[in-house]
């Protein structure tokens, strides 16, 4: 299976913040977020897989500042690095004041996808090379991510990755 670099899984989306999308504030409600990221990192790992992929676990979303009515969201996802059957997705969301023209980064994230085969078992994905700084970045830090989520979620004991149950406990070597 052929290795592939994040540019090739490269996804991204813009969209308009549109009155039924927001509170009573005026700000973007944080579920249709979520579900404008959810499709684009559904779209980057299908990319990087080219396989059917659902959504395993969103893992992290920062919401840093608020996303006002009129506002152009801009979406960005990139496979950050691929496991066995998984692959971690980094988004990071950039927000465009429709009336002054600037741009802020407001919101990343990090999705969890599986490739699955016609019956919905999981299948392997291709391995991932990260090129730019910030993509080996990423990708170094995707494993302990991936780490945190399986101790925190019960999937693997506090034994079985020391050192991240010593980072916890605030054990810092």
């Amino acid at each position: 299976m052929k290795t592939k670099t994040p540019k090739e899984s490269y996804a991204i989306s813009t969209h308009l913040v549109l009155p039924n999308e927001t509170n009573l504030l005026g700000n973007l409600m944080g579920g249709r977020l979520l579900h404008w990221m959810d499709i684009t990192a559904a779209i980057a790992a299908h990319r990087h897989s080219q396989r059917v992929v659902v959504t395993a676990s969103v893992n992290h979303v920062s919401f840093e500042r608020a996303i006002k009515l009129g506002d152009y969201v801009t979406i960005e996802a990139k496979v950050s690095r691929a496991f066995n059957t998984s692959m971690e997705v980094f988004l990071d969301v950039t927000v465009e004041t429709g009336f002054t023209g600037e741009r802020v980064k407001s919101n990343d994230a990090t999705y969890v996808f599986v490739a699955v085969d016609q019956v919905g078992r999981p299948i392997e994905v291709p391995q991932l090379t990260p090129e730019t700084p910030l993509e080996k970045e990423r990708y170094d830090t995707a494993l302990t991510r991936r780490q945190l989520s399986l101790l925190l979620s019960g999937k693997v004991k506090p034994d079985a990755v020391p050192e991240l149950r010593d980072l916890l406990l605030g054990k810092n070597k």
